[in-house]
C-alpha cells in the first residue's frame, strides 16, 4: 500500500517565502507564483497551484506521492519495469513524477499516461523521444513542465498497458509529441518540443480546459492543432490558453490551427513562420492579445492569420480579433466578425499584459537553462495593435517517495554559475576600480 504521509505532511507544511528573492520576479505569473521560493524542489507540488487560463484546474499529481524514475529504458511496453516512466503514468493513483538525473527516454511506443499525474522534470535535463510519443487519452488533470520532447515518429499496431489491469491493442499513432485525445483539465508549461512527424501538440476529439504555456516550439512544420475536423461537433465547446510561449526558429504554419471551440492567445513571441501562424477553419472564436508577432523576409507571408480552405464570404463573421498586438516587420493581421468584448467571453481566460513585455515574459520559455535560438532578427519596435531525494519509504513500487528534492546540479549547470559570478566580477572591477583591480583579483 503507498504510504501518504509524507505527502501529506508536504502540502500542509507552512509555505516560507524569502523576501530577498524578489529580484527574481519577472512578471510571469507562472514562474513568479514559484521560482522565487528558494525551496522550490521541498514543495514541487506547490506548482499545481500555479496554472492560469484554461487548464489552471489541472491538479496533476498534487496530493499523491513522489516517484522517482532511475532507469530510462522503455523496453516492455506491456509489463515496463519499475522505475521507468512508462511504470509511472500507467498507474491509478496520483503520483508526482520526477527523475534521479539526467537521462534520455528513448520510447519504443507511445507513452500512455493516466488520470491525476505530474510529469516534472525539474532539475533534470529529461528528453522524451522516438515512436509516440506521448498520449493522453481520455485522462484528466494532468501537468507535464520542463521536459524536452523532439523527433518522435508513428509506431504503433501492438499490446500497449494503459493502466496496471487493462492492455489493449494500439493502431499506429500519428507521431505527435504530445496527443491531447478527448482529454481535458491538462497543462503543458516550459517544455522544449521540436522535430516530430505530425504536430508538436495535437488536442482533438473534445479536449478541453488546456493550457499550453511557457513552451518553446522550433524546427517544425504543423507546430499545433486544435480539433479533430471541421464537422466534428464536440470541439465546439474546446477551450485553450496559449500563453507566454517563444514561436522560435524554423516553423512552418498552425501556431496554431483551429478548428471550432474558443482559443485565447495571450503575450506569445512569434518570432519565425514560413506560410502564417494562426489559422482557423470551421468558424472558431480566435483572441490575440498582447503578443508580439515578427513576420518572415518573404513578402508574401506576412499575415498573421489564414482562414483554411474557407472563401471569404463564408469567414466574414467569424470572431478573430487582434488587440493590443505588436506588429513587426510587415506583420499583420485580418481580423473578422464583431470586435465586441461580450463576443470574446467564451475566448478570455487571463488578463493580459502589454505586449511590451512579452520578451521579458518569455525569456524563460522551454525547459530551464537551454540555450534559446538567435534572437536577432534585425527588427525593433513595431506597431500595436487594438480593438483595443530526502529521506522517503519504500513501497510496492520499488521505487522511492518522498520529500521530493532536486537532484544535484550537473556540471554544465555549475559551469553556467561560475561564468556569471565571473562576468559580474569583471563588471564590477571595471567600473568601480579600473582594469587594475581586476588583475589583482584574478592573480589573487
Amino acid at each position: 500500500m503507498v504510504n501518504h504521509s509524507l505527502s501529506r505532511r508536504q502540502m500542509l507544511a507552512t509555505d516560507n517565502k524569502d523576501t530577498s528573492s524578489a529580484s527574481c520576479l519577472t512578471g510571469n505569473p507562472i514562474d513568479d507564483c514559484w521560482r522565487c521560493d528558494a525551496n522550490w524542489a521541498s514543495n514541487r507540488q506547490r506548482l499545481a497551484d500555479c496554472g492560469i487560463g484554461f487548464g489552471s484546474s489541472a491538479m496533476g499529481g498534487k496530493g499523491g506521492q513522489i516517484y522517482v524514475v532511475t532507469d530510462s529504458s522503455d523496453s516492455d511496453p506491456v509489463n515496463p519495469k519499475p522505475g521507468t516512466l512508462r511504470y509511472a503514468t500507467l498507474q491509478e493513483e496520483p503520483l508526482w513524477i520526477i527523475f534521479s538525473g539526467d537521462m534520455t527516454i528513448k520510447l519504443r511506443y507511445e507513452l500512455i499516461v493516466n488520470d491525476y499525474k505530474t510529469i516534472d522534470g525539474r532539475g533534470a535535463n529529461v528528453h522524451i523521444t522516438g515512436g509516440g510519443c506521448i498520449t493522453l487519452q481520455y485522462v484528466s488533470h494532468v501537468i507535464i513542465h520542463n521536459i524536452h520532447v523532439h523527433h518522435c515518429y508513428p509506431t504503433g499496431n501492438t499490446n500497449i498497458r494503459s493502466s496496471p489491469t487493462h492492455v489493449g491493442w494500439r493502431t499506429k499513432s500519428d507521431g505527435d509529441g504530445i496527443s491531447i485525445f478527448g482529454a481535458q483539465n491538462i497543462w503543458i508549461d516550459h517544455c522544449s518540443l521540436s522535430y516530430c512527424t505530425d504536430g508538436l501538440i495535437d488536442a482533438t476529439m473534445g479536449s478541453t480546459a488546456i493550457t499550453i504555456s511557457n513552451n518553446h516550439f522550433s524546427h517544425h512544420d504543423d507546430v499545433m492543432l486544435l480539433g479533430h475536423s471541421d464537422g466534428y461537433i464536440l470541439d465546439a465547446g474546446m477551450q485553450v490558453t496559449i500563453a507566454f510561449n517563444y514561436f522560435g526558429e524554423k516553423l512552418g504554419q498552425r501556431m496554431p490551427r483551429c478548428r471550432r471551440g474558443y482559443i485565447h492567445v495571450v503575450n506569445n513571441h512569434f518570432t519565425y513562420w514560413e506560410i502564417y501562424a494562426i489559422g482557423g477553419s470551421a468558424n472558431p472564436t480566435i483572441n490575440s492579445q498582447g503578443n508580439r508577432y515578427i513576420a518572415p523576409a518573404d513578402p508574401n507571408a506576412k499575415e498573421v492569420t489564414k482562414r483554411v480552405d474557407t472563401d471569404q464570404k463564408d469567414w466574414t463573421d467569424w470572431n478573430w480579433r487582434t488587440e493590443g498586438d505588436i506588429m513587426v516587420n510587415g506583420a499583420f493581421f485580418v481580423p473578422s466578425g464583431e470586435g465586441l468584448s461580450t463576443m470574446y467571453a467564451k475566448a478570455s481566460s487571463v488578463e493580459p499584459k502589454s505586449a511590451g513585455l512579452v520578451q521579458q515574459l518569455t525569456m524563460n520559455a522551454g525547459v530551464f537553462g537551454d540555450p534559446r535560438d538567435s534572437e536577432s532578427t534585425g527588427f525593433s519596435g513595431g506597431t500595436t495593435t487594438s480593438s483595443a531525494s530526502k529521506g522517503g519509504v519504500r513501497d510496492y513500487f520499488g521505487m522511492m517517495f518522498g520529500g521530493a528534492a532536486a537532484p544535484p546540479p550537473s556540471s554544465a549547470a555549475l559551469t553556467t554559475v561560475l561564468l556569471s559570478l565571473v562576468i559580474t566580477l569583471y563588471s564590477y572591477a571595471v567600473v568601480n576600480h579600473g582594469a587594475p583591480l581586476l588583475q589583482q583579483l584574478l592573480l589573487s
